[in-house]
């Protein structure tokens, strides 16, 4: 079965370079691990010392970043190395500040594997949530590299609790410890025979509620929501926005709206600020304006969504009527804004658990979406109790970091 995974990968290697052809995102997936190797080697020496942290995309980065900044603590004198799997992780860190070396992970084939690993030679080395790479996880068993899963998360649907997945779970024997996320990944991973399990929590939590220590001002927001009830959409797409728009479209001059888009493509932006009957206007269009005179704010660029979270009363979090499902709800539950999502929210802990805690109100339609609102914006009982919900729910939760570094040596 090994070598099938390893034919598989190196197909897909071939195939990928042909797609990249045509594809813009997967041009940058190609491209950007053409000189891996020779910004290793220059950039790390045989005698650095090096921690090696590992993640998907954009997402597991943030949730790993609690622990980076521990360990970067901890290990001042030691090199931090960042891998990404995905573009459009490493398009959006690749400057980040908290790492010596960040770049993507090459393909994982057993040569890659043996080089990359050799040039970094890490002292300890992280997977967060997930990301099982065959080779890799091979020669970090191979010379005894303390390695560890964070904020793990184990289903029922992946490979190692299949009957054919032995030589994935053969994988798992390169993990020093695995600290998961709750009781039920726990429970499979033992199920299977592995021991060294911890329940720690979900490093996100600590990640979100660092960010109330942080300068969340943002002057132009300010002024453009002028001391006003403020709705803030984080993350919609088309789906979301049909029914937030007819909501917009009749809602009270005194409420305002900030949409901060998933898609920030200008045909999308501009197809979305023409169908709002409210005086809108563009980030891109702020300057020389008097932004207090807007009703909706409509964010075409990326990176601010969290801070604006700080200034509204109520937050609508996109995604909810497609696939994969909803985008983050814990950044606004860190300020205790009470969240409205849509339907498809199954596969996200936090958003089943602050579901169930009725800190976050699920809709299903336009009627749904009104009544939640409505209820919202002219009940300030039920706001408050909803804002105290989400509040608690993360400080609650908090602490994942401070586990996981009473093991890691």
């Amino acid at each position: 079965m090994l070598f099938l995974y390893n034919l598989v990968v190196s197909i897909a290697g071939f195939f990928l370079k042909i797609v990249a052809l045509f594809s813009p995102k997967i041009k940058l997936f190609v491209e950007g691990r053409k000189d891996v190797f020779t910004i290793l080697e220059k950039k790390i020496k045989p005698a650095d010392q090096t921690i090696w942290f590992h993640s998907a995309s954009l997402g597991e980065y943030e949730q790993g970043l609690p622990v980076i900044e521990k360990i970067k603590e901890k290990y001042p004198s030691h090199k931090i190395i960042v891998t990404f799997f995905s573009p459009s992780g490493y398009e959006v860190r690749k400057n980040n500040t908290v790492a010596d070396v960040t770049i993507y992970l090459p393909l994982d084939t057993k040569s890659n594997a043996k080089r990359f690993l050799k040039l970094v030679h890490p002292e300890l080395a992280f997977f967060i949530k997930y990301e099982f790479w065959l080779n890799y996880l091979s020669e970090l068993e191979k010379s005894k590299t303390p390695t560890y899963l964070i904020s793990g998360i184990f289903r029922d649907s992946q490979m190692f609790f299949k009957w054919y997945g032995g030589f994935y779970r053969k994988a798992l024997n390169a993990f020093t410890y695995f600290f998961v996320q709750n009781e039920s990944s726990k429970e499979k991973i033992e199920a299977i025979g592995f021991h060294n399990v911890i329940v720690s929590g979900d490093t996100r939590f600590d990640r979100v509620n660092a960010i109330l220590e942080r300068d969340n001002t943002l002057d132009f927001i300010a002024n453009f929501t002028n001391n006003k009830t403020t709705i803030v959409i984080g993350s919609s797409w088309p789906k979301d926005e049909t029914l937030l728009i007819e909501y917009i479209n009749q809602a009270a001059d005194d409420v305002k709206f900030i949409i901060a888009p998933h898609n920030v493509k200008t045909d999308q932006i501009n197809s979305l600020k023409s169908q709002i009957a409210k005086s809108s206007i563009l980030f891109s269009e702020k300057e020389n304006h008097d932004l207090s005179k807007y009703n909706v704010f409509i964010i075409d660029t990326v990176g601010l969504l969290t801070k604006i979270y700080s200034y509204g009363t109520i937050a609508y979090v996109g995604g909810g009527f497609g696939n994969p499902g909803i985008h983050n709800i814990l950044e606004p539950a860190t300020f205790g804004i009470p969240i409205v999502i849509g339907p498809n929210y199954s596969n996200f802990a936090e958003a089943v658990e602050l579901a169930a805690l009725q800190g976050c109100l699920v809709i299903n339609n336009f009627e749904d979406l009104k009544q939640s609102f409505d209820r919202l914006l002219h009940d300030q009982q039920f706001l408050a109790q909803k804002s105290q919900i989400c509040r608690a729910y993360i400080q609650d939760n908090k602490g994942a970091t401070n586990t996981i570094m009473t093991v890691v040596s």
